[in-house]
């Protein structure tokens, strides 16, 4: 699986963990994340993540940041992008299933690093059902 990951300052060993994990399950990641704790602007790393999802690059995306907040709404700005915030596995689990997600968003400040390996494993391995599902995400617009 290809999958692409960016993060602001307040990810770096989030990313880091992420990335070393996926890799030696034999996925390939695109790094666009920052790997300093240095004040920098989450918008700067979300956009590539979205632009790879949204031109075939990549499969699915891992953005990263403080709150997970500002990255989300900035990747959710790119047409196709289903970005969800996650703190859980479950939540995880759900945004694939009922919301057909394709970026995942985590909270650095509010959750574990462990938390996070567990959310993305969960995420890349959760297929969405469809059915009722789809009608629903079909509903959600596209604006251009």
């Amino acid at each position: 699986m290809r999958i692409s990951i960016g993060n602001d300052h307040a990810g770096p060993d989030y990313k880091q963990a992420i990335l070393k994990h996926l890799e030696a399950q034999g996925h390939t990641v695109m790094n666009h994340g920052t790997d300093t704790f240095d004040s920098v602007d989450y918008p700067d790393f979300g956009h590539p993540v979205a632009l790879d999802v949204t031109e075939g690059r990549s499969d699915f995306g891992i953005v990263i940041c403080g709150s997970g907040n500002g990255i989300a709404i900035t990747v959710n700005k790119h047409q196709g992008i289903r970005a969800a915030l996650c703190w859980t596995k479950e939540i995880a689990a759900l945004a694939r299933q009922h919301n057909d997600a394709n970026i995942i968003s985590i909270p650095a400040r509010f959750t574990s690093i462990q938390q996070a390996v567990e959310m993305v494993d969960t995420f890349l391995a959760t297929a969405f059902e469809g059915g009722r599902h789809a009608n629903r995400v079909n509903k959600i617009p596209v604006c251009q």
